[in-house]
């Protein structure tokens, strides 16, 4: 039985959540469930207003979609919302600028579909801690080619320079993964405003502990916060595998 929370937070230091989730045990469209979180950036309300418009578009796209394929219908809903993002950004100067990062992930039967842009992640906990989703952003590609390690790229003065967005450019690069999950597995969807604040083995610790999967939704928020929130947090919990 899937059982999944939600919680979305503003942080210690932002005065603006522009974070934004959106969870669907049911089907929306062809797909048995949706689950996406979208971390929006611009000044003013513009990475507020990227982030819903493209979750909503999305949500509308993939109600309305004929394919069947869960890859053609995750990539055709982004691509459109990067559409509606680049056109809303031309039509008001406020806007200008304006760009979100987007995981969506989808459970077919013991398999996970997940489509990504950006530095928000995906992750699946078990015995260990798996990063799913690879980050679109500049520490990641020197971490790639060498220049420095994980460790140091976490206190980079670049870390939050991202490479990919919706709405940064007119096409839009998408990531796809397919995995399979066992019973055991609790998969994560999140925004930087968690893995900045915490390491992923703290992450796995919380989620492993023996508690609702509300209290570890939760339990990450408030260990973020209490590293000092500087960002706002958003946190999907998915157990595909929950006894009732």
């Amino acid at each position: 039985m899937l059982r999944s929370f939600s919680l979305t937070d503003i942080g210690k230091k932002r005065k603006l959540n522009q974070d934004f989730v959106y969870v669907s045990e049911g089907t929306v469209g062809n797909l048995p469930n949706l689950f996406i979180v979208a971390d929006g950036m611009g000044g003013h309300n513009a990475g507020d207003y990227a982030s819903k418009c493209t979750v909503e578009t999305m949500v509308r796209e993939i109600r309305g979609c004929f394919e069947k394929n869960p890859v053609r219908i995750l990539g055709k809903a982004i691509r459109i919302a990067n559409d509606q993002i680049r056109r809303k950004a031309r039509e008001d100067h406020n806007l200008y600028g304006m760009g979100t990062t987007v995981v969506a992930a989808t459970c077919l039967g013991h398999y996970l579909q997940v489509a990504n842009v950006g530095d928000s992640r995906l992750y699946i906990i078990n015995d260990e801690i798996r990063q799913i989703t690879r980050d679109h952003s500049l520490v990641e590609e020197m971490i790639r080619m060498g220049g420095i390690d994980r460790r140091a790229a976490r206190n980079h003065p670049d870390k939050n320079i991202i490479t990919r967005a919706v709405g940064a450019m007119d096409t839009v690069e998408i990531d796809f993964f397919h995995e399979e999950l066992k019973s055991g597995d609790i998969v994560l969807i999140c925004s930087d405003g968690l893995t900045n604040m915490l390491e992923d083995e703290e992450i796995g610790n919380i989620l492993r502990e023996r508690i609702s999967i509300e209290e570890k939704a939760e339990k990450l928020v408030e260990a973020a916060n209490n590293n000092g929130g500087k960002d706002n947090i958003a946190v999907i919990l998915i157990d595909l595998f929950a006894k009732e």
